[in-house]
C-alpha cells in the first residue's frame, strides 16, 4: 500500500513515527545514515585547478602552442611570448567566467533553498530543509515552500500551487482523506505536498514520506542524465575555421620554403619565413577574442537580468527561429489583476500595473469616481472585506502576501482608496467559513459599529446567482426575476469571453440576535451585488519585444497550461496569434506523435492546457522541422525539454534548482523581453566574431600573398622575418579585439536567423577575405617595387616602405570589416575602443620605424616625408576601391 492510500495509524506505523512528539535527534542521526541529506543529486564538480586547465583542451590552442615551440626553437622569442601570453589570457577569461556562473546559480540556490518547521523531541523548531528525513513531522503556513514530500495529517484550508511539477499555476485545495483513486496523477494527490511547491493559503501539518532524489522532483530530475547536449553553432564553426587555417597554414610553409630554396634562398632563412608565414596564417587572437567578445556579451545579459551559464550559449540564440515561452510570468505578469466590474447593469473598467494600489475608474471611457457609485463601491469593499491577502510594500515595490484572487480583489479596492485596517474599525468579523472547492465559495460574518451583522459572500458567479433572490439593479435592491438572472448570465458570458476569471459577490443582512453557526444558513437568500473581471495581464514590454523577434525572423511560440479562451486572448493581445496562425489543445497534443506533430507545428502559435511532458515533444517536432529552439520552464518537469533544446531558458524567481541546472540561460525577472535582448546580443556577438575574423584572414592573406608574388617574380624578400611577425602583433591585436566590442547594426534584428549549417565564411565573407587580401598583398608589393626600383641599393629602405605600407592598408582596412556593405555604411567613429586600438598600433608602427634602439631589431630606417604620400594613397586603395564598387552598384539599382 501507498502512502496516499493510507490512514493516519498505517502512516505512523509504517515510518515509525510519532504525530505528537515528532523524531528523537538521535532517530533523525540514524535515518541521515541511512537515506542521506534531503537534496537533489549534483553532477560532480570540476577542482579549480581541473577547469583551468580545461580552457587549453581546444585544438586552435594546442596548435598554436606547437607554433609557439616552434618560434622558441628558432629564436623567436618575440613572437613566442605573445602567443603564450594570449594563450594565457584566453584561459584565465575563460576560467573567471565559467566561475562566475557558477557562484551566481549557487547564488539562486541559496535564495530558494527554504527551511521548514519540525516536530523534533516534543518540540517545533525551524531546521534547514536539506536536514528533513523520513518520518518527520512538518508544520507550514501561507507563503512557505515545501521541503519534501509529505502525507497530509491536517489541513486547514490549505492550498498548494504545484506548477514546478505539474505546470498548472491555479493552486491546488488539499485534505487528508485517504485517496483510492488507482495510478493517480501527481496533480490528483490531494492528501500530499511535494517538494518544492508552495503554500498560498491555509496552514497544514504532515509526516515526510520521500526525501532527497526519492522525492517526486528528484525522479524527474533524474531524467537529466540521460538527456543530450547541443554543440552550439559557434563550436562547429570554430572547430571548422581551425581545420582550415591549420591546412593552409601547413601548405603555406611547404610552398614558400620550396620556392624560396629553389630560387637560391639558404634554407634556415626561407624556413624561418615559412614559419613566421604560417604563425602569421593562424590569427592567434582568434580564441582570446572570441571567449572576451562573449564574457563581454555575458556581462551585458547580467545587466539586463540574465544569468548564461554556458559561454557560448549567447551566440545560439542569436541564430533561434523559434522562441517557445511559457505564459503565466513570462508573458504575463503573474500579477491577477482586476480589470472589468459589473453592477445593476453597468460596467466599469480599471487601469494601473502590477500590484501597485493606482488606478483610475472608467465608465463607457469616461474617468469617474468610484466612491460616487453607490453600487461600486459595496462591490470593492465587499471584495476587500471578505479577504485573507495582504499588501506588502517595500522599497516602492508591491507584492502580496496571500492567495492570487484576493490579491486582486484587494488590488482594485486600494485603487479606489479603500484600505482594509480602516473597514476592520468599522465592521467587525463575527464568523468566517472558508472556501471549499464544493461549495466554490467563502462568507463571512461581519457586524457594524451600529450592531447591525451581515453575511458576505464571494464565489463563483454561477453558485451565487443560484441562491441570491435579490439584486441590486441601478443602486436599489429589486427582487431578482428570470429577466434579470438572463442580463446577469449574460455579463458573465460577455466578461468570460474576454478571458476574465470572474468572482461574484454577494450580501445577506443577519438580525442582531441570530447566531450562525453554518454556512448553509448564511448562504443562502443572498442580495447579488455584482462581478469583478480578473486576469493576469500581459507584460507591457512583451508586445514590442514579439513584433521585434517577429521582424527578426523568429517565431514565438505559447505554450500554457492555461485554458484555450484565456491563452488565445493573452497570444492576440501580444500579437503572437495572427488569423494564419492555430491553437492547439493538450488533449489532441496526446493523441499525436511526434512525427505528426511535425506536420502541422509550424502553422500552431498556442499550445493550451499543455502539461510540462508535452513540452518535450514540441521541441523535438521543432528541432525535426529544421529550428534552432529555444524554450522556457520553471518546473522540474520542464528541465528535460530545457536541456533537449538548443537554447534551454530557466525562470530565476519561479523556477526550480533542477530547470537552473539543466539551463544555459537563466532569466532574474522571468521576462521574455530579457530573452529577445539575449537574441540581439548573440547575433552580434556572432556578427563581431565574423568581423574580425574577416578582418585577420585578409590582413593574414595579404602579407602571405606578398611574399609569394615576390618569390614567384624572383624579387628580393619585401619583408624580413621579424617585420612579419611584428605585423601580426600590431593588427592582430588591439584592432581586432576593439572590432569584437563593435555596436549592433541597425539592422540586427530586422534579419532572418540564420541557417545553423552556415559556414563563417557564408554570405560573401570568403569573397571579401580574399579580394581585400589580394589587393593588400599587391600594393605591398607595388610600393616595394616602386621605392626599389629607384634604389636597389637600398633593399632595408624599400622593406621598410613595404612593412608600413602593409601595417596602414590594414589599419584602414578595419574600418571597412564593421560593416557588411562599406565603409561609408557607419560612422567610422562609432566605436571609440576601434579608433584608440588603431591609434596605439600607428604608435607602435611608427616605434620601430623612427626609434634608434628599436630599427637595428626590426631593420628598419625613418620613412622621408615625400613617401608618406605614396604610403597612404596605396594603403587606401584596398579599401575605397570596393567601397567605389558598391557605390556604383547602389546608384545603379536606385536610377532602375
Amino acid at each position: 500500500m501507498k502512502f496516499h492510500e493510507m490512514n493516519e495509524n498505517e502512516i505512523a506505523s509504517a515510518l515509525r513515527t510519532d504525530f505528537t512528539e515528532g523524531l528523537e535527534e538521535k532517530e533523525v542521526k540514524r535515518r541521515h545514515e541511512q537515506h542521506g541529506y534531503n537534496a537533489l543529486a549534483e553532477g560532480e564538480k570540476q577542482s579549480a585547478l581541473l577547469l583551468f586547465f580545461s580552457q587549453f583542451k581546444d585544438f586552435m590552442v594546442l596548435v598554436l602552442l606547437a607554433a609557439t615551440l616552434i618560434s622558441g626553437l628558432l629564436g623567436e622569442m618575440v613572437d613566442a611570448i605573445a602567443i603564450i601570453a594570449i594563450v594565457l589570457v584566453n584561459g584565465i577569461l575563460g576560467f573567471f567566467q565559467e566561475r562566475k556562473a557558477e557562484k551566481s546559480l549557487d547564488a539562486l540556490k541559496e535564495l530558494s533553498a527554504p527551511q521548514v518547521h519540525a516536530l523534533r523531541d516534543g518540540e517545533w523548531s525551524k531546521i534547514p530543509s536539506k536536514d528533513v528525513v523520513p518520518g518527520d513531522i512538518l508544520k507550514f503556513t501561507s507563503g512557505d515552500r515545501i521541503g519534501a514530500d509529505i502525507r497530509l495529517i491536517e489541513s486547514r484550508s490549505l492550498e498548494i500551487e504545484e506548477s514546478a511539477l505539474t505546470g498548472e499555476s491555479v493552486p491546488v485545495q488539499k485534505n487528508t482523506s485517504p485517496l483510492r483513486i488507482p495510478n493517480p496523477g501527481l496533480g490528483d494527490m490531494e492528501n500530499m505536498a511535494f517538494m518544492g511547491t508552495m503554500v498560498t493559503r491555509g496552514s497544514g501539518t504532515g509526516v515526510v514520506v520521500a526525501t532527497g532524489m526519492k522525492t517526486a522532483m528528484g525522479q524527474i530530475a533524474d531524467l537529466l542524465q540521460t538527456a543530450d547536449t547541443q554543440e552550439t553553432p559557434l563550436q562547429r564553426r570554430l572547430e571548422q575555421l581551425g581545420k582550415i587555417l591549420i591546412t593552409a597554414a601547413l601548405f603555406l610553409t611547404l610552398l614558400v620554403v620550396g620556392i624560396g630554396v629553389l630560387q637560391g634562398h639558404d634554407l634556415y632563412t626561407m624556413f624561418l619565413a615559412g614559419v613566421s608565414l604560417a604563425v602569421a596564417a593562424i590569427p592567434e587572437g582568434l580564441p582570446a577574442i572570441v571567449t572576451v567578445a562573449l564574457s563581454l556579451g555575458v556581462q551585458r545579459m547580467i545587466r539586463k537580468n540574465a544569468i548564461v551559464r554556458k559561454l557560448p550559449a549567447v551566440e545560439t540564440l542569436g541564430c533561434a527561429s523559434v522562441i517557445c515561452s511559457d505564459k503565466t510570468g513570462t508573458l504575463t505578469q503573474n500579477k491577477m489583476t482586476v480589470t472589468h466590474l459589473w453592477s445593476g447593469n453597468k460596467t466599469w473598467t480599471v487601469d494601473g500595473v502590477g500590484y501597485s494600489p493606482t488606478g483610475l475608474f472608467f465608465h463607457k471611457d469616461k474617468s469617474v469616481d468610484p466612491q460616487n457609485e453607490k453600487s461600486l463601491q459595496q462591490l470593492l469593499t465587499f471584495g476587500m472585506l471578505c479577504n485573507h491577502a495582504e499588501m506588502i510594500e517595500k522599497e516602492g515595490e508591491y507584492t502580496i502576501d496571500g492567495d492570487p484572487t484576493e490579491g486582486a480583489l484587494l488590488v482594485a479596492a486600494m485603487k479606489a482608496g479603500y484600505r482594509r485596517e480602516n473597514l476592520l474599525n468599522q465592521f467587525e468579523i463575527v464568523n468566517e467559513f472558508p472556501f471549499d472547492s464544493k461549495r466554490k465559495m467563502m462568507s463571512m460574518i461581519v457586524k457594524d459599529k451600529t450592531g447591525r451583522k451581515f453575511a458576505v459572500v464571494k464565489g463563483a458567479p454561477d453558485v451565487l446567482i443560484g441562491l441570491s433572490d435579490s439584486i441590486l439593479w441601478e443602486d436599489r435592491q429589486q427582487h431578482l426575476t428570470k429577466d434579470l438572472t438572463a442580463k446577469v448570465q449574460g455579463a458573465i458570458n460577455e466578461l468570460a469571453g474576454n478571458a476574465l476569471r470572474t468572482i461574484a459577490i454577494a450580501f445577506k443582512p443577519i438580525s442582531q440576535n441570530t447566531v450562525v453557526l453554518h454556512e448553509n444558513e448564511a448562504e443562502k437568500g443572498l442580495t447579488f451585488i455584482g462581478l469583478q473581471g480578473m486576469i493576469d495581464p500581459p507584460r507591457p514590454e512583451v508586445k514590442t519585444a514579439v513584433k521585434e523577434c517577429r521582424d527578426a525572423g523568429i517565431k514565438t511560440v505559447m505554450i500554457t497550461g492555461d485554458h484555450v479562451i484565456t491563452a488565445k486572448a493573452i497570444a492576440k493581445q501580444l500579437g503572437i496569434l495572427t488569423k494564419d496562425s492555430k491553437v492547439l489543445d493538450g488533449k489532441a497534443l496526446s493523441e499525436m506523435s511526434v512525427s505528426e506533430l511535425e506536420a502541422l507545428v509550424d502553422d500552431v502559435s498556442v499550445f493550451a492546457r499543455v502539461s510540462p511532458e508535452h513540452k518535450l515533444k514540441i521541441v523535438k517536432a521543432l528541432q525535426n522541422r529544421g529550428h534552432i529552439v529555444a524554450m522556457t520552464g520553471d518546473g522540474v518537469n520542464d528541465a528535460p525539454a530545457i536541456k533537449a533544446a538548443d537554447i534551454g531558458v530557466a525562470m530565476g524567481i519561479t523556477g526550480t534548482d533542477v530547470a537552473k541546472e539543466a539551463s544555459s540561460l537563466v532569466l532574474l525577472d522571468d521576462n521574455f523581453a530579457t530573452i529577445k535582448a539575449a537574441i540581439k546580443e548573440g547575433r552580434n556577438i556572432y556578427e563581431n566574431i565574423r568581423k574580425f575574423i574577416r578582418y585577420l584572414l585578409a590582413s593574414n592573406v595579404g602579407e602571405i600573398l606578398v611574399m609569394l608574388f615576390a618569390m614567384i617574380l624572383g624579387l628580393p624578400l619585401p619583408l624580413v622575418p621579424i617585420q612579419i611577425l611584428w605585423v601580426n602583433l600590431v593588427t592582430d591585436g588591439l584592432p581586432a579585439m576593439a572590432l569584437g566590442l563593435d555596436q549592433p547594426e541597425e539592422n540586427v534584428m530586422k534579419r532572418a536567423p540564420r541557417h545553423p549549417k552556415e559556414g563563417v565564411f557564408a554570405r560573401g565573407l570568403g569573397w571579401k577575405v580574399v579580394s581585400r587580401g589580394f589587393l593588400i598583398g599587391l600594393i605591398t608589393l607595388f610600393a616595394f617595387l616602386i621605392v626599389y626600383n629607384r634604389n636597389p641599393d637600398d633593399l632595408v629602405y624599400a622593406q621598410t616602405i613595404a612593412f608600413t605600407t602593409l601595417v596602414m592598408a590594414q589599419l584602414i582596412h578595419v574600418f571597412d570589416c564593421r560593416s557588411e556593405k562599406s565603409i561609408f555604411a557607419r560612422n567610422p567613429f562609432e566605436n571609440k575602443y576601434l579608433v584608440w586600438a588603431v591609434i596605439s598600433s600607428l604608435v607602435m608602427v611608427l616605434a620601430v620605424i623612427y626609434s634608434p634602439v628599436l630599427q637595428p631589431i626590426f631593420h628598419t630606417v625613418p620613412i622621408l616625408a615625400i613617401d608618406w604620400l605614396l604610403i597612404l594613397g596605396l594603403s587606401a586603395i584596398p579599401t575605397f576601391l570596393l567601397a567605389g564598387t558598391f557605390f556604383a552598384r547602389k546608384t545603379k539599382r536606385n536610377m532602375i
